[in-house]
């Protein structure tokens, strides 16, 4: 892995050129096609909802490990997704997340395939749609409902950079709140409740949250819209709320607070302005993912654990919001890993990977699958 680890670099930055937003992943998946082809993985396939899947057959029935990274980006059509290469230093958008780990799993097959490795377990190599923002973790749904339903007995993903990993699940719920009103003239029909006015007193409000650090959770208005002209009461406005914790009772209390919050906001505004067309709100959830722990003294951390120590490193424990929810809610042993190297800025155009070293993030994702699977 150390000996290619410059043809890694190269699929790296290849793969990261395919744009692949958030329900448009068809370039890539299709590129990701040819490659487990090329690779000779069997029953390669794209599934009915865009993820990429071959298999690496063991000697066994199981275990059965899936090997995944995540196809999309943050990133809209027409971003500049070229790479822009310095000695070590790669710059592009999603160079790091998740285009590393793509790279990774390749390499993986590729190493297994040259040291003529035999697994007592199957390895299902995935590259799945919808990991990020409202993709709702829609691939990793599907293989685990579906696809993968009742065959799947571990998973892995490999998603970022450095080498530490995820196993602790954040929870996360998304609110799309839309309010509505009559509408009108900003002076002939002054006096009118609007529905901006109102989201601007729910945002006031929501921002004065008091929320704990331990377990950690955050909330967040990230979008807003509405109106039609600087002279209008608006007749609609709409705000994306996003909401997290590590622990599912505190997430409840939190969303229980914002829906008490949205309401009471829309109160204030129509009693101010009494005897007028009300404004109303729709509340409708956008995204929601499964808060979970898989526990450190696991089997499957304490492999990666010891894969680490293995290589020279110690990985740290964090927690985070992956494509590991969905099986941790489950009950299926699963980890997130970082894909090694080091850098900054994910999810911005600024983002950068620094591949120093970066073939131990390889080295580690192979470890951990064959401390699962076993070598026959």
């Amino acid at each position: 892995l150390k000996a290619i680890e410059a043809r890694t670099i190269n699929e790296q930055i290849k793969v990261c050129e395919i744009p692949a937003p958030t329900f448009q992943e068809e370039k890539r998946a299709a590129w990701f096609k040819e490659r487990f082809t090329e690779l000779g993985l069997k029953n390669v396939r794209i599934d009915k909802i865009g993820n990429v899947l071959g298999e690496r057959p063991g000697k066994g029935s199981e275990p059965i490990l899936v090997l995944a990274a995540h196809l999309d980006t943050v990133f809209p059509e027409g971003t500049d997704v070229r790479v822009k290469r310095e000695g070590a230093i790669l710059k592009g958008p999603g160079i790091g997340d998740d285009c590393r780990g793509l790279a990774v799993i390749l390499a993986v097959i590729r190493a297994l395939d040259e040291a003529k490795i035999e697994t007592d377990g199957t390895i299902i190599f995935v590259a799945n749609v919808g990991e990020e923002g409202l993709g709702d973790l829609r691939g990793a749904r599907h293989l685990f409902n579906e696809e993968l339903k009742g065959r799947a007995t571990h998973f892995i993903s490999v998603d970022g950079i450095g080498t530490d990993l995820t196993n602790t699940a954040v929870g996360v719920v998304r609110y799309r709140a839309t309010f509505r009103g009559p509408g009108g003239h900003s002076y002939g029909a002054f006096g009118l409740p609007s529905p901006i006015h109102a989201m601007g007193r729910a945002i006031e409000k929501i921002s004065r949250f008091q929320v704990p650090k331990r377990p950690k959770t955050t909330f967040n208005v990230g979008k807003i819209e509405g109106g039609t002209s600087v002279n209008s009461i608006a007749h609609t406005s709409w705000m994306e709320v996003d909401m997290r914790s590590e622990s599912a009772t505190e997430l409840d209390k939190l969303e229980a607070k914002f829906k008490q919050t949205i309401q009471t906001a829309v109160d204030e505004e129509n009693q101010a302005r009494p005897n007028k067309a009300p404004v109303t709100v729709e509340l409708k959830i956008v995204s929601q993912r499964p808060a979970g722990l898989q526990p450190a003294d696991s089997s499957i951390v304490k492999t990666a654990l010891a894969a680490g120590a293995a290589l020279g490193f110690t990985p740290g424990l964090h927690s985070g919001s992956t494509d590991s929810n969905i099986p941790i809610s489950l009950k299926i042993p699963a980890i997130t890993i970082d894909g090694g190297g080091s850098g900054k800025g994910a999810h911005s155009l600024d983002e950068f990977f620094d591949a120093t070293n970066s073939h131990l993030g390889t080295q580690w994702a192979l470890l951990i699958a064959l401390g699962i699977v076993g070598v026959k």
